[in-house]
This record gives C-alpha cells, structure tokens and sequence, in this order.
C-alpha cells in the first residue's frame, strides 16, 4: 500500500525538527560544563596565587574571624611581574587584571574589605597601612586598585610539614609529661636546653627594649629592632626580620624624653642600692639548686622501694609508751587501778598458800 507523500514530507519534516531541537538542547547543555570548567580553572588560579609569595599578605581579623587579605595595587603589580600565573586560566588568560579579580569576587573566592578604623589616631600622620581590623565593604563588591583590600574566603590547603606537626604535637604532649622518668642524663640536657632558649628570648627583648629606649631619648627616633617578634599574625620569615620599619609617626617632644630620662636614671639608681648582697644571692642560688636538684634525682625506682628501705626501724617499747602518752589521763588513771587490783589479788594468794603450809 502506498503512503501518501503528504504524511512522508511531514514525518521527514518532524523527524528534522526533532534533531534540531536534540541539537538546540544539547547546544544548551554545553555553557554550564563549560562555566564548570572555567569555575575550577579560576578556583585553581586562586589557589596558585595565594601560595605564590610575590604576593604580599597580611592576616587580621574581620567580623571575629582571622583571615588573609592583601591590598588591591599589590595584586595589579603581581599580575604585571608574574604574568605566567594567568596561563592556568587557558582562554580568559587574555583578561585584564580587574575582570580576573571581578570575576573572583563573583565566584565568592574573594571579599572586598575595609578598615575598621578610618580616622587618625593622636601623633599619626596617615592611616595604617596594613589594619589588624577589618569589615566587609558594604557599598560595591568591585575591584578597586586604591586603597582597597580583599580577603580570601576559601580554606588554604595545608601543606606536608603542617599535617606532619599535627601528629607531633600529642607525641610532644606525651613526652612533657613522662619527663620525671627521663634518665638522668635526659633530664640535664632538657633543662639546659629550655633554660638557655628561654634565656635567649630574655635577653633579646631586654637588649631590644634598652636599644629602643637609648635611641628614642637620645635621638626621638623609635627603632623596634626585630619589629615583628611579639606579632601574632607574622609569619615565620617575617617574624625574624631584623631591620624596623620606618617611623611614621611624629617626633616625641624633649620635654617627655627629659622626664623618661630621669625616670630610668632614678630607677637605676633604686635597683642598685636594694639589690640583694652576696651572702643572700647565695642562699636563693643554694634554695633554688635543691629544688632542681630534687626534680632531676627523683625517679620511679626510689619512689617505690628506696624510701621503703630507708625508714629506720620502729621501737615497740617506745611506740607503746607514746601511745599511752596520747591516751590521756583517763586512761592513765584507769590503767592504775587495774594494776592495783591485780596486785592485791595476788598478795591475797599469797598469804593463803602461806597459811595452808
């Protein structure tokens, strides 16, 4: 039976229609893989760059919360002398620096921020440079090169050596506490060890603090050698630089470094007429070597059965006499009458067995 050509041009008709349609969906299909893609590659991008150290970074606390930031101009000049970082983003690798950092901003791996504190404080001639506090900035989340500061929100990918330490903390908790069963020679070399670091770091704050002081009252100048030592957000590269920072902050007046003058010399001179005299240093020297004394010699050993063998021995005789010392005079009295009464029962005795013979 033939088929009508009508029904044949619409079924080819419906058939094309169909594939078209296939292909439209499967055309719709193609931008959000492709987003995906872009999506880890910027997420990747962000990574790389905050690992890098070209880019300089701060930690500070926004809304009770540490986070990394950095400023906007240090991120322009770390795409422009690194521009090898933009190669991971394949076809947006073209982009200028503000679509990337705009692009971050909307994919949420960064935050714009801004200081907490934005007037100057008394004897500051400009804001800080690097705020310890920050907040979200409220007003538009675009990249801006002056004067702005951005945060990371992803979490950073620890690296070997940090997982290492985390499991070498309990085993380092553990060792601490199981030091009074240290062999003698462990013991020495511990205490010595913690007390010559400790010593270190005292002595290189109080030469610090004494440089800091000589320089400000000679010169009026405020010179923090090792300027990032008590800082708490400071990494371990920045935590040992030596060379301070540059004062940016006015002057101190002479008349406030005559009266701290005089008021270091008067403390000199108190701490010099009271300072303890040789016989009472010797008596804190020979009091303070006991007690390490008696913290390095102690050991399980003794504890369980030197003391054990050590006790002299006990006197029975006068050990009763104490006893009955302790009882009191009531039983003293007591014990008297007993012994009277036994007494005359046995003079009694006595003189019975005396007239039967």
């Amino acid at each position: 039976m033939k088929r009508p050509v009508g029904a044949e041009k619409k079924r080819v008709k419906r058939s094309s229609g169909s594939s078209s349609t296939a292909a439209r969906d499967s055309g719709s299909d193609a931008p959000p893989r492709k987003q995906a893609v872009k999506k880890d590659l910027f997420q990747l991008f962000a990574e790389k760059v905050r690992d890098h150290k070209g880019l300089e970074s701060r930690w500070a606390v926004m809304e009770q919360a540490r986070v990394e930031y950095f400023r906007g101009k240090d991120f322009v000049s770390f795409i422009k002398n690194h521009p090898e970082c933009k190669e991971i983003l394949e076809e947006d690798k073209d982009l200028d620096t503000e679509d990337i950092a705009n692009v971050l901003l909307e994919k949420n791996l960064l935050v714009r921020c801004d200081r907490v504190t934005k007037t100057l404080r008394p004897g500051k001639k400009k804001l800080s440079t690097w705020p310890a506090h920050l907040e979200i900035f409220r007003d538009d989340q675009a990249f801006s090169e002056t004067d702005a500061f951005f945060a990371w929100t992803f979490e950073k990918r620890h690296p070997l050596w940090q997982t290492l330490l985390s499991f070498f903390w309990p085993v380092l908790t553990l060792a601490i506490c199981l030091f009074p069963v240290y062999p003698h020679r462990c013991k020495l070399i511990v205490l010595y060890s913690c007390a010559g670091i400790l010593l270190m770091i005292l002595s290189l704050l109080f030469v610090r603090a004494v440089a800091f002081g000589a320089m400000w009252i000679l010169l009026g100048k405020r010179v923090w050698f090792f300027p990032n030592i008590l800082a708490e957000e400071a990494t371990l590269k920045e935590l040992f630089r030596f060379w301070p920072k540059k004062d940016e902050e006015e002057p101190p007046k002479w008349t406030s470094r005559l009266f701290y003058t005089v008021v270091a010399v008067v403390v000199v001179m108190l701490l010099r007429r009271h300072a303890p005299d040789e016989a009472a240093r010797a008596r804190y020297q020979r009091r303070m070597s006991n007690i390490i004394d008696d913290v390095l010699e102690w050991s399980p050993k003794l504890a369980l059965s030197g003391l054990m063998e050590n006790q002299p021995p006990v006197n029975i005789t006068e050990a009763a006499n104490n006893s009955s010392d302790a009882a009191g005079p009531d039983h003293t009295e007591e014990a008297d009458l007993v012994d009277e009464t036994q007494g005359e029962e046995e003079a009694e005795d006595w003189t019975n067995s005396n007239i039967k013979i």
